[in-house]
């Protein structure tokens, strides 16, 4: 076999790894997208919740906790934690993700809202 012949292919394999690298560095990259996606909906599920909560603070833990459950659900989140503290209302909320396939995680993020201090 003369030398011509022995080197053939050889750009496929090293094209085919390259191209493997980048769908992978794709699929990572999209992986953190997601989760950081996922992390900013839980926040604001966690403050709109708040938000609702205080403002039915006066009529009580469970009007203000079930405000900011129904708020937090209306924005993609499920609340974890709702306490009532005083008129401050202390929110907990979650939200799944499916960062790559069979691969799922939870983002949460907590809020406090109330009347202005000071």
């Amino acid at each position: 076999m003369n030398e011509p012949d022995r080197e053939r292919g050889g750009a496929s394999v090293c094209l085919l790894m390259v191209g493997l690298a980048l769908v992978l560095a794709g699929m990572f990259g999209a992986a953190v997208g997601a989760a950081r996606t996922a992390r900013q909906q839980a926040a604001v599920a966690a403050d709109f919740g708040a938000l609702a909560g205080a403002g039915r603070a006066l009529e009580g833990d469970e009007a203000a906790c079930s405000a900011a459950a129904e708020i937090a659900g209306r924005n993609g989140g499920r609340l974890l934690v709702c306490r009532l503290d005083d008129l401050d209302v202390l929110v907990t909320a979650e939200v799944s993700v499916t960062v790559l396939p069979g691969l799922t995680r939870v983002a949460t993020a907590s809020a406090r809202a109330g009347p202005l201090r000071g």
